[in-house]
């Protein structure tokens, strides 16, 4: 078998292990990886977990974060580095709301403009491709 073809089966058997992963615990450690002074959108940490319907869903994740504050595995998720694929901060009426991300991002050198945009050719994290998101996932929490 060539190493191609090894490669993706054993790829595929980690992806099961991957499955079992809280989709949520998927999100933070994609997040994480956002440099300082870049963001993404929403769905394109969905796209990268093989999610690309799930854009809302890593919303909800990174919203769930107020609830985990107290608890140190949750410390450093800099979800603020997260926007809506437009490059506009859509958070409203949060306890962590859209001047608070703003300030964040700006703190990182980002500019944020009067109405919450930012300019996604400027500032967009590339991502990382399945191999690392396969090495990410597979790394203990």
């Amino acid at each position: 078998m060539s190493p191609q073809i090894g490669d993706f089966y054993h790829t595929a058997e980690r992806h099961v292990e991957r499955c079992r992963m809280n989709f949520y615990e998927q999100v933070y450690k994609v997040v994480r990886r956002i440099p300082p002074g870049k963001v993404t959108s929403y769905g394109h940490i969905a796209r990268m977990l093989g999610a690309p319907n799930a854009a809302r869903a890593v919303g909800y994740a990174l919203r769930a974060l107020k609830d985990r504050q107290d608890d140190p595995t949750y410390e450093g998720v800099p979800w603020h580095r997260v926007i809506n694929s437009q490059g506009r901060i859509s958070i409203v009426n949060r306890e962590f709301g859209a001047e608070e991300q703003a300030a964040r991002l700006r703190a990182e050198g980002v500019v944020v403009d009067d109405a919450y945009r930012v300019d996604m050719a400027r500032y967009a994290w590339g991502g990382l491709d399945w191999l690392e998101i396969d090495d990410l996932l597979q790394e203990s929490a």
